[in-house]
């Protein structure tokens, strides 16, 4: 104890009242002694760090995802509350709510009531001036907001958490031209362009395809409201009507609709199809020979990093605008 007392700079008194309780030690020292003590491979040093997480203050995150049935927001919840349960700044208690429809009024409204309840939010969203007032309204409050998965244009955003989605556009584009330079025609799926991640990624792979494979035809974007069912309405009316297309990029959700419109075509080998977000469907797309890439957010570290960045901010240690990209996965039959 006297070692790690003088490592830490502290007493070895310190150290006995953090180890036993025996009085009230700020968290910062406790954090030092704690360091300290699993530098050192101190055998009660998971006592230490059970002792400083006692001492974290309680603070309310609030989540709000997307439809609920979605297996990746599932996923996602999952993932959030075992980050929540782990993060050693604060007790975090978890409030995750799920957003059925793409409604500005929806979001708003339950960003609203959640920040009544939550020290921090963070958000799935579209971008839409009602979005943007209630970020104000929260900011106002002092309740900062962060921006998951797809970035939002409000000036009051604390931060952002997800990949950095134009550069998984290029990504998307490499692959598309690569392969087979040949490629007279490709599609294109967007979830939204009220999602800034989708219209990034949408121009990110319109970019690389413009200046790698100019004589590649791209088609016109079909919006598909990241809806299952509308995205195989989309990818049938893209097969029917274009009889020479050999490659598809799809951004956001609804993978179960196209691969399912892909299948039904029967030119399922013929077509190159990209799409992002890992989940069971994807995989056995992959598996079928369905789907030729996917490109996926690391739901855990996502989830991880979200948590940590709205800690860090209740607890007054990164107060700066917080954008973390985080780098995504690319996957295909031979890696999955």
């Amino acid at each position: 104890m006297r070692d790690i007392a003088e490592l830490a700079g502290v007493g070895p008194a310190t150290v006995d009242r953090v180890l036993n309780r025996r009085a009230p030690v700020r968290q910062a020292t406790a954090e030092r002694v704690l360091a300290a003590a699993e530098e050192l491979n101190y055998h009660a040093a998971r006592l230490i760090k059970h002792r400083v997480r006692e001492l974290a203050p309680v603070r309310k995150l609030g989540f709000i995802l997307q439809k609920r049935q979605k297996w990746f927001y599932q996923s996602l919840a999952t993932s959030i509350r075992e980050a929540a349960a782990m993060c050693p700044e604060i007790r975090a208690e978890v409030d995750i709510r799920f957003v059925e429809v793409l409604s500005p009024d929806a979001l708003a409204s339950t960003l609203i009531e959640l920040s009544v309840e939550s020290d921090a939010v963070a958000m799935v969203s579209i971008d839409h001036p009602r979005i943007t007032e209630a970020i104000a309204r929260c900011a106002d409050g002092s309740v900062p907001v962060f921006a998951l998965l797809s970035q939002l244009s409000a000036p009051q955003i604390s931060g952002y958490v997800g990949i950095d989605s134009r550069k998984a556009g290029r990504t998307a584009g490499w692959f598309m031209a690569h392969p087979a330079g040949d490629r007279h025609e490709v599609g294109l799926l967007v979830g939204s362009h009220r999602y800034l991640g989708h219209e990034a990624q949408e121009l990110g792979f319109r970019g690389y395809m413009r200046e790698y494979s100019p004589r590649t035809r791209l088609h016109d974007s079909l919006i598909f409201l990241d809806d299952g069912e509308i995205a195989y309405e989309a990818t049938a009316e893209i097969l029917s009507r274009n009889p020479r297309l050999s490659g598809l990029y799809h951004c956001g959700g609804g993978v179960s609709g196209a691969t399912r419109a892909l299948r039904e075509s029967g030119r399922e080998r013929d077509i190159f199809y990209i799409c992002h977000g890992r989940s069971p469907c994807a995989c056995q797309g992959l598996l079928d020979g369905i789907v030729d890439l996917i490109i996926a957010s690391p739901v855990e570290v996502l989830a991880r990093q979200v948590t940590q960045s709205m800690a860090l901010c209740l607890t007054g240690r990164k107060q700066e605008l917080s954008r973390v990209p985080l780098d995504f996965q690319l996957i295909i039959s031979e890696n999955l």
